[in-house]
This record gives structure tokens, sequence and C-alpha cells, in this order.
């Protein structure tokens, strides 16, 4: 990677190791270079900005006071762990970061034994921390674990399951939390920041111990004691700072917070706490964006802002002198607005993306009509069916991979009541340089087997407003409409809200010798591919095509004339062939008794995906025009 500054430190830390030989006096220096590294890197090759600038200072004290990778660090959020990546073998190939066959996005263990899980999605580090940390226990490890959690991931249940379970398992597990926003506790001025150092001090924490190991010694003391000591020693803070915190409600040791971007005191902490009996907690205050002007006023335009010009702090946008069409997620949140000001039963919710989904744009005229739950899936897909339960017709907006952590309170909390509301599954099928973690490949697949459920993709933007406005009319029940990230085809896309019949399908193309039927937006590539195949076999293959809108209720009549018409079918989805569209339509004719037609189903294999952009990708898949021309022509 070629330096455009000049590194002091940061050219001779290949591993923590190299850090680890520095005075500490040394780090905020270290601390500077590793910021302005990532700045350097990510105005070229875009990626997560903000996350990772917050928790530089506290990434160089995790890895110079603890023994890594023997010592385990759990990322929570991955993106925050950039700063990470470069400490730890990987800043030669930082540049290939989230390209294809170049550093995964997120940490991971097979690419670097510094990486102890899997972290794309949140809320899981203290978990997995946890099992680590029984894992360590049991098997007479000196291990130090730590889950660093944050960035708004402790809004989701299984970060608050874990704590629960923290509390009441044996481990010596130390959990950071990185508030930068998300207020748990606050601050009280001087005597908090003397409480934070009395409790910390290794005087203060040696006599403690001495102390309680004597009382155990004498008898005086048990397990169920020493947890009444912790009650009383958390109690006396809380009389003393006129506050009091969850995490020591449940017997939990408490420190801070602390200000994150202080990488001397971040040391001394850790250095004092990383070997303290029982779960601990440390609370930083950090910055998103923390060392870059525009990063900390605009935290969620430069969370990934894309390419930007480093000195000015400008974002580099592609221009075109052709009117380009809209993303599908901008035309979901004009749409919306619109129906809501139509109907007044409408409400939107979102688990934490407001602008990612676009429910922003609603948000802002109808404030009281749109509630951000956080990241809590769940919790968001439930919370919306109380409220059709009560009669409001809520739009819930999840990506696809996210809804996956709310399966169980799809079927038990919407489909089992057939309530009416709309799960809007936005970035459906390959999303590109975020990876396995983040493709919406399992959405159809895991969704067609629940009862009462609708679920449509529509093949462009007017498609989508058109099945917006049928899934709000009176009893469709639950409906899911599914999109991808990013434009999609169609340029004047404000058409008239009407509705379309549901479950029903619709021929674009007329042919005699091959069907191919699709869903969704990938239907562009099958018209790319037709046109293909056609121009390669000098027009001798006459192809129709299928846009099937409606994977449950499958148009069935439609199938009938396929099945009866055509000895060939090639079937294509933006989603995995294992239960999908193609495995619906094999189905159908095999019940049906149309078992002389031959079947080629196309889409996402049996296999997670790796990163790169959605063109490659979709070569890789065998999804690109061409690929499917193959298909047709049978080849």
């Amino acid at each position: 990677m070629g330096d455009k500054f000049d590194y002091k430190y940061l050219s001779h830390i290949d591993y923590p190791s190299d850090l680890r030989r520095l005075k500490v006096e040394e780090l905020p220096l270290v601390c500077e270079e590793l910021r302005m590294d990532i700045l350097e890197e990510l105005a070229e090759n875009p990626g997560h900005l903000g996350s990772s600038l917050g928790v530089v200072e506290l990434t160089v004290a995790l890895h110079y006071v603890l023994n890594t990778p023997e010592d385990r660090i759990v990322w929570d959020v991955g993106h925050q762990a950039y700063g990470h990546k470069i400490l730890t073998g990987r800043r030669d190939r930082f540049c290939t970061n989230r390209k294809l066959h170049g550093l995964k996005p997120f940490p991971f263990p097979a690419e670097s034994e510094y990486d102890s899980f899997c972290c794309g999605h949140a809320s899981n580090s203290v978990s997995a921390a946890l099992g680590m940390a029984v894992a360590a226990r049991l098997e007479k490890k000196r291990r130090k674990v730590v889950a660093v959690i944050g960035d708004g991931a402790m809004s989701g249940g299984l970060a608050f399951e874990g704590i629960n379970n923290a509390a009441t398992t044996p481990n010596d597990m130390l959990i950071i939390l990185n508030d930068n926003k998300m207020s748990i506790d606050r601050s009280v001025g001087g005597m908090r920041k003397y409480l934070l150092q009395l409790t910390t001090n290794t005087t203060y924490n040696d006599i403690r111990y001495r102390i309680s190991q004597r009382l155990f010694h004498w008898g005086i003391l048990n397990e169920s004691r020493r947890k009444g000591l912790i009650r009383f020693n958390n109690s006396m803070k809380s009389i003393l700072t006129r506050q009091q915190n969850m995490f020591e409600g449940m017997d939990i040791r408490y420190f801070g917070p602390t200000d994150g971007h202080d990488v001397v005191e971040l040391v001394r902490i850790l250095r004092t706490i990383k070997d303290m009996k029982g779960p601990k907690i440390l609370h930083i205050l950090t910055t998103k964006g923390k060392g870059y002007g525009p990063a900390e006023k605009n935290a969620t335009v430069w969370h990934a802002p894309g390419k930007f010009d480093f000195e000015s702090g400008e974002r580099i946008s592609k221009k075109s002198d052709e009117p380009q069409p809209p993303k599908f997620q901008d035309v979901f949140g004009h749409t919306l607005l619109e129906l809501a000001r139509q109907n007044p039963r409408i409400v939107g919710v979102t688990p934490a993306m407001p602008t990612g989904c676009s429910m922003n744009i609603m948000m802002k005229e109808m404030p009281d009509r749109t509630f951000d739950v956080g990241i809590a899936e769940g919790h968001a897909v439930t919370f919306s069916g109380g409220m059709a339960k009560d009669g409001l017709m809520p739009f819930c907006n999840i990506y696809s991979s996210f809804m996956q952590r709310a399966y169980d309170n799809i079927i038990h909390d919407a489909a089992i009541m057939r309530l009416n509301m709309v799960l809007c599954l936005d970035r459906a099928g390959i999303v590109g340089e975020d990876g396995p973690t983040h493709h919406g490949a399992f959405d159809m697949a895991f969704l067609r087997p629940i009862p009462n459920l609708t679920i449509c993709s529509p093949l462009d933007e007017p498609e989508l407003r058109r099945m917006m406005y049928t899934a709000q009319l009176p009893n469709q029940g639950t409906v899911v409409i599914r999109y991808p990230r990013g434009c999609g085809s169609v340029v004047e896309w404000r058409c008239p809200l009407e509705a379309i019949p549901v479950g029903k399908g619709r021929r674009l193309r007329e042919g005699t010798d091959v069907a191919v039927l699709s869903i969704g937006p990938i239907g562009t590539e099958v018209k790319k591919a037709i046109g293909i195949a056609e121009e390669q076999t000098g027009g001798k293959l006459s192809v129709a095509h299928y846009d099937m809108r409606y994977l449950k209720p499958i148009d069935e009549e439609l199938l009938h004339e396929v099945g009866k018409k055509f000895r060939r079918i090639v079937t294509v989805e933006d989603g995995v062939v294992q239960g999908g569209l193609g495995s619906a339509v094999l189905e159908f004719l095999s019940e049906n008794g149309y078992h002389d037609v031959e079947v080629k189903r196309v889409g996402i294999p049996d296999q997670f995906v790796e990163h790169g952009t959605v063109a490659q990708l979709y070569r890789i898949c065998g999804m690109d025009a061409e690929s499917i021309a193959q298909r047709i022509i049978g080849q």
C-alpha cells in the first residue's frame, strides 16, 4: 500500500507484538497514524468509515494490553474493526478490503487468527464471548476474553440475553460498551471521575481482593454472600453518584463512563481490570467519525460515504448526463409517504435503518407515525403485529438478511393471526461488497413454507408502487414485498397508485420453444439474456418470458399454461435455488402430472457467496445475462 503520509510508527507495526514494544506515551501518535491510514484508504476504496474512526484508541489499547491472538477480542458490529485489521497483519492488503477475493468486509476467523468470531450482524458479541470465557475456564486456560459492543448493538435482544446469562454463569469476561451517543449512564462530573479513579485503582482492587479472600478463608463469605458484597458495593456507588445502571443491578462490576479517546487512560484501566475475577463492564464514551470533521458532523452520511476527497471532505458521486432510475429504497420511501397521506392507519417501522431504507422521508413529515426501534428486528415485527392487531397498517421495513433474526416473530406474531401488515424486505438478493452476512439470499426459501403469507417481488419501480398500494388494502393479511439494493430500470417511475391482482403473474413476451419464469428485478437480466440467446441461435429459438410477480400464492393458471405449452422451462431468481421459485415450479409440475417438462433453475447456489460487485457475483453464480442465455439455449 503506497503511503501518502510519513508513518513513523505504523510502517513498522505488522502485528500487535510490534505495537507492544512501544512506550505507552507513544500510543497517541500511533492512533493519529492509524486514523490517517484508515482515511487515506477509504477515500479511494469505499467502506465503513465513521465507526472505525471512533474506536481507534480502543483498538490500539486492546492490542497493547492483551496478548492477542491468544486472548480473544470479539467485535460486535464488525464495521468497527478496520483498525483491528490494519494492526493484525493485513495492512498491506487492506486496499483489497471488500473487493472480490480480497479482505472480507468484517472480521472472519478463516481470514485471520486474530478474528475471534464472525460479526457481520449486530448484538452477538456478548453471547459468543461468554461461550469462549466458559471454554477457557473449563479448559483451565488463562486466556482473557473481551466483547466490544456498541454502535447501536446494545438495542438488540441477543445482547441482553447474553448479559443476563453472564451475570449467573461463572466467567471472567470483560464487556466493553462503546457508547457513541447511545447513552446508558449520565456523567456526573467530579464525583464520577473520582469513583472511576478509585474503582480502577490497583491498590483499591488489591485490598478489596485480599479482604474477600480472607473472608472466604474464615468462612464468613461464601459465593452467595460474595454476590451480596458486590451488591452492597454497587449500592454505595449508586448512593454517592445518585445513579444506578442495569449492570450493577445484575451483579456485574461496572466501570465508567470514561473517555474512549484517551488511549493512555484506556491502557491504565484495561491493565487494572483485565485480571479481575467475574464479569465486568467498561463503559467508554466515543465519537463516531472521531478525528475527521465532516464525519463527526454528520455520522449518518459518513457511516459509509463512498469515495470522497480527503482534503476537502467532499463526497465523490458518479455523474451522468442521462437521467438515472431511482433506487428502490427511495421509491419505497416516497410511495410510503403518498400512501400514508391517503390512509391515516399507515405507520412505518424500521430497526435502526430509517435512512438506509428511506423511511426518513415519511419520518420527516410524520414523525409521530414512524418508529425507529433500534437494532431489534424481532421486536420490530412483533411491535408491528401489536399495532396491526388494533387496527393500524404497519409497513415494517427490514433488510432481507436481518429478517432472518425475526423468523419466529413472523410466524408467531403475524402469520398465525393473519394480521394485516406489510413486511418490506430491502436489500433482497445479492447485495455486493458486504458479502455473505448481508446477501438477502434466503428469504423466499424460508418464508414460502409459512401459511397465511403473501410473498411478492416487483420487476421494476412502478410495480413496487402497485404492490405497496395493493398490500395496504383491507383484508390482505401479512404481505411480504422483497426488492434489491440499488437502482432499478425505470426512470419515469411515478405511476398511478392502483391495485394489481394478488397471486397473478404476467406474460411479458410470447414464445414457442422455451419459457423463462422470473421473479423480481432480475427479470431485467432475463430480458438481456433472451436477446443474447436469440442472436446466438440466429433467431431460430423462440423464447417466452413470464414475470411471476408472486411467489405465494403462485399463479397456477399461468403454470398450467406453461406446463401444457413448453417442454423446456428456465426459472430465474435472485435467491437460493433450493426452496425458492424454481422449487415451487418443480413441485407444481410434479403434482399436476407434467412429468415430461425439463426445468433448469438459475439462482444463488448452495453455498455462501463471497463479497464483490453485484455484476461480479452474478457471473460467479451464473445469474448474469450471458450465463442465463446459455441455460436458455440449453448448454
